[in-house]
């Protein structure tokens, strides 16, 4: 007999077969989050779970289904998961790293963009019927060719991001637990402190992952050491930054922009933002692409498969439960 899975959303085709072809499965058809006990009640009698960075699997969840086998998330991240009390039970809790990082560095570059030469003002201007052509300061924006962009934790995603800024011509300063010897050999980056990074970057983009000690990482202290003329991208975690003091930075002009792609209270935004014009808002689409979603629909069905064929898979978060 098949072991038994619950996905809690449909994924690209190629993942679905490959799921199909191993497991019975059952899944969520509707394009929405479930809840938590659809979650409780979709994994009932069944050895695996596949869930989504917008699925909550917290300990309550997990316990509910004491003969499951592994969780396999659809994601780089995990903070949606419960990690400590998976480990506890025995249960491998795998992500999907690697796949999607020159993707969400593409994106970044895009928020880069459009922020700070005010791509999507520009287009509202043109559907509005404002444009009545063209004029000495009309949406003066900044250059980017030839500034400073910090790098807020310089992983895989921070040095994809930064390998594009040597295109442009930039300075490239940094901060990370450790000294990156690939950005600094490559691409002459210069470790920091937090403070010097905001204080000097024309352009701040953060790639850290969401811990207890990078929730509000930046905020209002922070987004007040930035010059007038910065601007802020985020395509990491939206509780990094704080984001009401954002709102009253970008409000006030402390910062002239900033590019988001993910939110603190996520999917719900805070409406302050929606009265902006100098933020660029996107619906979490850092790895959209046909190409990436597939890659990382394949990668954690592999991961999933592997367990139960006693393999170590290919990226698993906490290994110590297979030794």
């Amino acid at each position: 007999m098949k072991p038994k899975l619950f996905l809690t959303r449909e994924l690209p085709e190629e993942g679905m077969k490959k799921l199909s072809g191993y497991f019975d499965m059952e899944y969520n058809s509707e394009d929405r989050v479930l809840s938590k006990q659809e979650i409780i009640a979709g994994i009932s009698g069944k050895d695996a779970l596949l869930c989504l960075l917008t699925d909550t699997i917290d300990r309550e969840v997990i316990e509910s289904n004491p003969n499951l086998k592994v969780i396999s998330n659809y994601a780089v991240g995990y903070n949606n998961i419960d990690v400590k009390a998976a480990t506890e039970l025995g249960i491998p809790v795998c992500n999907t790293p690697g796949v999607l990082t020159e993707t969400t560095a593409d994106l970044a570059w895009a928020l880069i963009m459009a922020a700070a030469r005010r791509i999507t003002e520009g287009d509202r201007f043109v559907r509005a019927g404002k444009f009545k052509g063209w004029g000495p300061l009309m949406l003066l924006g900044g250059d980017v060719f030839g500034k400073t962009l910090g790098i807020v934790g310089m992983g895989r995603i921070g040095l994809a991001t930064a390998r594009r800024a040597k295109g442009f011509g930039m300075r490239i300063l940094y901060t990370n637990r450790s000294v990156s010897r690939e950005a600094e050999e490559e691409l002459r980056a210069k470790k920091v402190e937090l403070s010097e990074l905001l204080s000097e970057a024309d352009i701040v983009s953060i790639h850290v992952p969401l811990t207890e000690e990078t929730r509000h990482l930046i905020g209002e202290k922070e987004l007040a050491a930035m010059k007038p003329s910065a601007i802020l991208v985020n395509t990491a975690r939206g509780p990094v930054v704080d984001e009401s003091a954002l709102v009253e930075a970008l409000r006030s002009n402390r910062i002239r922009a900033a590019g988001l792609d993910v939110y603190e209270n996520e999917p719900e935004v805070h409406p302050g933002l929606f009265e902006l014009e100098n933020v660029v808002l996107l619906p979490h689409l850092g790895s959209a692409t046909i190409e990436t979603r597939t890659k990382m629909a394949l990668m954690a069905a592999e991961n999933a498969i592997a367990v139960f064929e006693r393999k170590t898979p290919a990226a698993i978060v906490n290994p110590e439960v297979l030794s």
